[in-house]
């Protein structure tokens, strides 16, 4: 193979390690993702929380 080549084989290995580092990515921000939706959904879940929510909407719609 001459030089040429080897380098060209080289920038297209390298081209598919990119591609292959990408998804992994993606995948590391959607779990991020899950497991933070997962923490807000516990948050809001417990009472004092949803008191304190039920509130403000209350007083923004004029109930209290």
């Amino acid at each position: 193979m001459t030089p040429s080549h080897l380098s060209r084989l080289r920038a297209w290995r390298a081209r598919l390690t990119d591609r292959g580092m990408a998804t992994v990515e993606y995948a590391m921000v959607t779990i991020g993702a899950a497991a933070f939706a997962a923490v807000l959904i516990a948050i809001i879940r417990s009472p004092e929380v949803r008191q304190s929510l039920m509130d403000i909407i209350g007083r923004a719609l004029g109930g209290a």
